[in-house]
């Protein structure tokens, strides 16, 4: 309130304690009787500043978060932060869920709790770019690129051994979660299985694991997740060895995994297996949300999209052993250290020395039969390459 309003409140008063009748005071300063008034109690009730201006703010608010709910949060995080767990507000949400604790508290809600009481430290910072431009692949909507990697082997009670093949679709960050008991051989059972729930990729992203390119003593013969793919019009792009992080999308999601998941929830059958297995999927994708999706959920990401997804024609894979395709092109991505060397699955070729420590994109076309080397987005070398 400014400086002439105050004046007014102590000139009113000043003049009613004078004697001065309250309808001429009103009328000389253009105020009402009921202001007047509800100045003289101000002033009789003794405050020194009886003419400023008072809070409106509520004395009470009845949908702050109580200081239980506070403790608990900051006791979740820490208790978390100290496992090097995952302590982000969507990852205490769960637990606090989990624990059921009532009433639970929104991602806003914990979120606000984190920031107040300073509990937003990172345990490791952001990557830091080294300077060598990287090839990635854009995946601007749902089914352009999936990220897929084996995790374990894991153990149930019993025990009972198992795989996961878990997949992750960028553009929407839906999860795919796949358990196998009879070894990574079942590599195209599990693919196809993925695809069945999250539809076919443009591009499958895997490492360098024999399971996804065949044989180091066969490096041309395509293994089966490579003839798999290609008559379906998916291209695999193996990253770069010793490089996991190039696949830091679902690098990432196996970690979240092994803790909600696989730390969690007690397993003792095949059974069971599969089943939280494919309750944890659809508790991801239908209610974990993602800053990178400006709070969506997986599947909110993916209607907003609205980009139709391909699936595969049948419920059941191909038989096996599967033809050599004729078709569609593979990719495989190689950092070029001093040696100069291209290692594609255990054959060797001489790179130049322009490509020195630089990432190298090679392109295997099946139908031609020829193998293209690309540094950046310009072709360098091209030869012959024979799939036998």
């Amino acid at each position: 309130m400014d400086k002439q309003e105050e004046w007014c409140r102590r000139r009113a008063i000043e003049r009613l304690l004078r004697g001065e009748k309250a309808r001429t005071i009103c009328v000389s300063l253009g105020r009402t009787e009921p202001w007047l008034y509800k100045w003289l109690q101000r002033f009789h009730e003794g405050d020194s500043e009886w003419y400023r201006d008072r809070s409106r703010k509520p004395i009470q608010t009845p949908s702050r978060t109580s200081e239980e709910i506070e403790k608990i949060v900051k006791y979740v995080r820490l208790q978390m932060y100290n496992r090097d767990e995952f302590c982000g507000a969507q990852a205490i949400r769960w637990r606090l869920e989990d624990e059921k604790v009532q009433p639970l508290p929104s991602l806003r809600t914990i979120s606000r709790i984190l920031v107040r009481h300073g509990l937003t430290h990172r345990r490791t910072g952001r990557y830091e770019h080294k300077g060598k431009l990287y090839p990635a692949l854009d995946a601007p909507h749902p089914g352009s690129v999936h990220e897929s990697d084996f995790v374990g082997p894991c153990y149930l009670r019993g025990p009972v051994r198992f795989y996961s093949l878990n997949t992750i679709d960028l553009a929407t960050g839906r999860c795919g979660a796949e358990p196998i008991l009879r070894g990574k051989d079942t590599v195209v059972e599990a693919l196809w299985a993925t695809w069945l729930r999250l539809g076919l990729p443009k591009y499958l992203q895997v490492d360098n694991e024999a399971v996804f390119y065949g044989s180091h003593k066969h490096p041309r013969g395509m293994g089966k997740a490579i003839r798999l793919c290609l008559p379906l019009g998916i291209e695999p792009c193996f990253i770069p060895l010793a490089e996991p992080w190039r696949n830091g999308v679902v690098e990432k999601f196996n970690d979240f995994w092994r803790q909600k998941f696989l730390d969690k929830v007690v397993m003792e059958s095949e059974d069971d297996l599969k089943r939280e297995s494919l309750a944890f999927e659809q508790r991801h994708n239908q209610r974990y949300r993602y800053t990178k999706l400006k709070g969506k959920t997986p599947i909110e990401a993916l209607v907003a999209a609205n980009k139709p997804l391909r699936f595969p024609a049948k419920e059941q894979p191909p038989q096996q052993p599967l033809p050599k395709p004729e078709t569609g092109c593979y990719h495989v991505v190689r950092f070029i250290r001093g040696d100069a060397i291209f290692n594609l699955f255990g054959e060797t070729f001489p790179m130049p020395p322009e490509v020195v420590y630089e990432y190298v994109w090679a392109i295997v076309d099946v139908a031609r039969q020829r193998l293209t080397f690309y540094l950046d987005d310009t072709i360098f070398d091209e030869r012959e390459y024979l799939l036998r």
